[in-house]
């Protein structure tokens, strides 16, 4: 899917410096914006746009610069700054005087495990895991899924906790899915989410007593038989642990990449460790680690305290040589928003804590355009009919 594009366009006083032994399209001038360009090194993906393949065309033409870059992930609250600093960049080489930046994006399907399809309508699918309960993982997911579909993509939740699903009172949303064949589920919408969880086709307080494979049946059945609607990304809630329910995931759903949420506590990191480790043994490649409860600050005196330890997670990402994606306060207004069924991403848009959250989602995505990208959907399917 197409992102919608940001313009920006900047103009030097005067006329354009311009060498009289070369013509407004000289291969010299191009060269010389495309080292400026160069020189800006993306934080959020870490290198520089060339050779991260996202300038698509670069044109010059009586002093003015015309610059064409697609991301690879969404962009909506960054594309401005990032055509205002290229613009910045492309006008002070010599002989282009004006400067337009054309920036848009565009979101592929990348590389999963070996031998697992693709689920139609999903290009990429990213599982939200922890070692252990109690370390906001699901408040992470909802407003990470919130976060890239404000970016600008279209996004999913599936609700992988069978029994606890916590998603349906997050995101606000009551009653059961339509089904429009008797054998597919429509999902549910919250927010411009798409959303499924066992949370929808059950009481709020039945107890849901499976033993190990009822539950992982329940999961691909959740994922495989819901009407995904052309979603750029998926974000799957999974339970705290390592068991079956997140072994299926990894080896039976095409996992794109994994972030994973702890707390700066030792107890939160050790576990932490063993979903990463987890994910790693099975090739599900991980985006990076979040921090959550990072430290506290006093609503009254504005006291910063590292209530749960301080610089685990940056610890843990350098032991394993992962990306440390952000840092998330210890604030209340997360905690009432997401149970008030408003989590803050849509609540208070404009915060700081938002702004974290849209931070560490372009983060994980820019990380994911890196990897390998997924051709399996452009392949035609032979079918052999005996007439």
């Amino acid at each position: 899917m197409r992102g919608q594009r940001k313009r920006f366009e900047t103009a030097t006083a005067g006329p354009a410096r311009r060498r009289p032994e070369v013509d407004s399209m000289s291969e010299a001038v191009i060269s010389a914006v495309e080292n400026a360009i160069k020189g800006y090194i993306d934080p959020y993906l870490e290198k520089d746009l060339v050779s991260a393949k996202c300038v698509k065309d670069i044109q010059v033409e009586d002093g003015k610069a015309r610059v064409k870059v697609v991301l690879g992930f969404p962009a909506g609250g960054y594309a401005d700054q990032l055509a205002g600093r290229l613009a910045e960049a492309v006008t002070g080489v010599e002989g282009v005087s004006d400067a337009d930046i054309d920036v848009g994006w565009e979101i592929a399907a990348h590389e999963v495990q070996k031998g697992v399809e693709p689920v139609k309508g999903i290009k990429n699918i990213i599982a939200v895991a922890s070692g252990k309960g109690g370390v906001g993982k699901s408040t992470t997911a909802v407003n990470l899924a919130l976060a890239l579909s404000a970016e600008g993509a279209r996004v999913g939740v599936l609700d992988a906790d069978i029994y606890g699903p916590s998603q349906p009172r997050m995101l606000g949303v009551k009653g059961q899915p339509e089904s429009k064949d008797g054998r597919t589920l429509e999902p549910l919408t919250s927010y411009h989410l798409q959303a499924m969880s066992i949370g929808f086709l059950v009481d709020e307080e039945t107890p849901m007593i499976w033993r190990g494979p009822m539950v992982t049946q329940a999961l691909q059945q959740l994922l495989n038989d819901t009407n995904w609607d052309n979603l750029d990304y998926l974000v799957v809630d999974l339970p705290p642990g390592t068991g079956d329910t997140q072994l299926t995931l990894a080896q039976q759903v095409p996992v794109s990449g994994a972030i994973i949420v702890t707390t700066p506590q030792d107890i939160a990191l050790l576990d932490a460790r063993k979903g990463l480790k987890m994910f790693e043994k099975v090739e599900v490649p991980v985006l990076g680690i979040v921090e959550n409860m990072s430290i506290h600050i006093c609503s009254q005196c504005g006291h910063e305290e590292h209530i749960f330890g301080q610089g685990g997670g940056q610890r843990m990402s350098e032991d394993y040589d992962v990306d440390f994606l952000g840092a998330l306060p210890l604030d209340i207004r997360i905690r009432e928003e997401t149970d008030s069924g408003k989590p803050t991403v849509v609540a208070e848009p404009d915060s700081r804590i938002a702004e974290i959250y849209r931070e560490i989602a372009r983060r994980a995505a820019a990380k994911l355009s890196l990897h390998s990208k997924n051709y399996a959907a452009k392949f035609p399917k032979i079918v052999i009919e005996n007439n």
